[in-house]
């Protein structure tokens, strides 16, 4: 918040010099200046730490991106697109600190601000997939794989998806993972004496 309420005023603080250069007759240093004023700005359509999280992920670096990502507090602030995908990135990225019901809310929340491409909204839902899979929604899960395989055209994330669906064949059902918890509960030990 506070690098936000900063940029805010370095923004006014160049617009208003930028104004001053061009008043005062200095036309070579003012339209130099529109350079730096126009970098302030474009600073507000795109987030720093997003755009450097984004590049270490392409190297493979995902504990850098992670760090990036994190040091984001308030992505509300955000224009919408932005804040879709940073929820996307830290739900994927932290999904063993936040826990499944976190990643499964952040991931939602970042389908319905909309993401920008047919591969990312595949990437999500094939994550939702594997948290529902994870929690015993097995019928879920193969709606959401169903949706990602529609929306995975390049077909980059076919042998993950078949995958996935192999392994929600041969998983259990809520029902029989529930008959199984509660067969184990009244199991009968015998005394030792």
């Amino acid at each position: 918040m506070i690098s936000f309420i900063i940029r805010c005023l370095l923004t006014a603080t160049a617009l208003a010099f930028n104004t001053y250069l061009f008043y005062s007759g200095s036309w070579g240093w003012g339209i130099s200046f529109i350079l730096i004023t126009a970098l302030l700005i474009f600073s507000f359509f795109r987030n720093e730490n997003m755009i450097l999280a984004l590049n270490q992920m392409r190297v493979g670096n995902t504990e850098k991106a992670k760090k990036h990502i994190n040091k984001i507090t308030h992505p509300q602030l955000m224009p919408k697109k932005q804040h879709a995908y940073i929820l996307y990135l830290q739900a994927v990225m932290n999904t063993q600190e936040f826990g499944l019901a976190k990643s499964e809310q952040l991931l939602r929340k970042a389908l319905s601000l909309g993401l920008r491409t047919k591969q990312d909204q595949a990437v999500a839902r094939m994550h939702l997939a594997g948290i529902c899979a994870q929690t015993g929604r097995k019928k879920d899960a193969v709606n959401l794989l169903a949706e990602a395989k529609k929306l995975d055209q390049n077909g980059v994330m076919k042998e993950q998806i078949t995958t996935m669906q192999k392994q929600l064949r041969a998983a259990p059902s809520k029902n029989q993972m529930r008959m199984a918890q509660m067969m184990g509960g009244r199991r009968k030990m015998p005394r030792s004496r």
